[in-house]
C-alpha cells in the first residue's frame, strides 16, 4: 500500500466530478450510445499506452476470466445505473447507487492484510449523509411503485463496490488490461443501445467536444487511475474520499452557471470533508501501528 497510489486513485474522483458538466454538453445523445462512444475512446487510450510501452504481449497472456470480470464491473455498473434511472426518480435512485463508496469501505474488511477501523465506517457514514443532501436536493421522495428501479440501483452499487474491492486481489494484473475492459464495455453498450434506444448524434461542436472530453477523462483515464488506486493504495480512504465527487461536481456546475449555491451545499461540504478527515485519521493510526 502506498500513498502515491492512493493519490493516483483520487485523480479518478477529480475526473468523475467533471462527469455531470460534460454529460450536460452531450445532450441529446442517449446514455447507452454515449457510453459506447466514450468507452471506445477510453479503450483506445489504453491501447495507445500499451503500444507505446510495448506491453501488448502482456495483454494477450491475461486469463479471459480477468477480462470477463472487468467487463462485468464496468458494463454492469453503467447498464444497471441507466436502467435504474429509467424505472425510478433520478435523485433517489442516484443516492442508492452512491452507496458504493460506503460498501467499498465495508467490503475491504474482508481483504487479506487490510484493517477496517471504526473511524473508516463512521467517516463513510458521515460522508454519505453529506452526499445524500446533494443528491436528494429537489428530489420527489421515495415512491413505492419504483421499487424495481431502487433494486437495480442497489445492484449497481454492489457491482461497482465488488469490482473495486476484488480488483485488489488482481494486483499482479497490469493496469493496461483496463483497455480491454473499456472496449468490451463499449461493444456491449453498443448492442444494448441498438436494442433499447434510438440513435441520436450530437448537434453541435460543443456536443462532440463534450463526448471527447468524457472519453478522455471521466469515462477514460479515470478507470486506469482508479485501478492503480484500488490495487495498490489505501482502499478505505479512497472509498470515503469518493464522496467528494458529487460535492466537487456541484461546485463545477455552480462555476459553470448551471447550478446555484445553497446553504445545504455548505453543510454537505462540511459533512463530506469531516467524514474523509475521520477516515484519514483512522488510516494514519493504522500506519503508525
Amino acid at each position: 500500500m502506498t500513498n502515491r497510489a492512493t493519490l493516483i486513485g483520487f485523480v479518478a474522483v477529480l475526473l468523475w466530478s467533471l462527469l455531470a458538466l460534460f454529460t450536460v454538453g452531450t445532450s441529446p445523445v442517449p446514455p447507452l450510445q454515449l457510453t459506447a462512444i466514450c468507452f471506445s475512446i477510453g479503450g483506445m487510450i489504453g491501447l495507445i499506452w500499451a503500444g507505446f510501452y510495448g506491453s501488448f504481449r502482456h495483454l494477450m497472456r491475461i486469463n479471459w476470466r480477468v477480462y470477463a470480470f472487468g467487463t462485468v464491473g464496468l458494463f454492469g455498473y453503467h447498464f444497471l445505473y441507466f436502467s435504474a434511472l429509467r424505472r425510478a426518480p433520478a435523485a433517489e435512485a442516484g443516492l442508492i447507487a452512491y452507496l458504493w463508496p460506503l460498501l467499498i469501505v465495508l467490503f475491504s474488511g474482508f481483504l487479506p492484510n487490510e484493517t477496517l477501523k471504526k473511524g473508516h465506517i463512521v467517516g463513510a457514514l458521515i460522508s454519505f449523509a453529506g452526499a445524500a443532501m446533494i443528491v436528494l436536493n429537489g428530489g420527489s421522495g421515495f415512491q413505492a411503485d419504483a421499487m424495481v428501479g431502487y433494486g437495480l440501483a442497489l445492484l449497481c452499487a454492489l457491482t461497482w463496490a465488488g469490482y473495486s474491492v476484488l480488483s485488489r486481489r488482481l494486483g499482479n494484473i497490469p493496469t493496461d488490461s483496463v483497455a480491454i475492459f473499456c472496449l468490451a464495455t463499449a461493444f456491449l453498450s453498443a448492442l444494448a443501445h441498438l436494442a433499447l434506444e434510438t440513435t441520436v448524434w450530437p448537434q453541435t461542436s460543443i456536443g462532440w467536444a463534450s463526448i471527447i472530453a468524457l472519453g478522455l477523462g471521466p469515462v477514460g483515464l479515470a478507470f486506469y487511475v482508479w485501478d492503480i488506486g484500488v490495487k495498490h493504495g489505501n482502499i478505505q480512504l479512497l472509498g470515503v474520499a469518493s464522496y467528494a465527487a458529487p460535492l466537487l461536481s456541484t461546485f463545477v456546475l455552480i462555476g459553470a452557471g448551471i447550478a446555484n449555491a445553497t446553504w445545504a451545499l455548505l453543510i454537505a461540504a462540511l459533512l463530506i470533508t469531516s467524514g474523509a478527515a475521520l477516515a484519514a485519521r483512522a488510516s494514519a493510526t493504522i500506519s503508525k501501528d
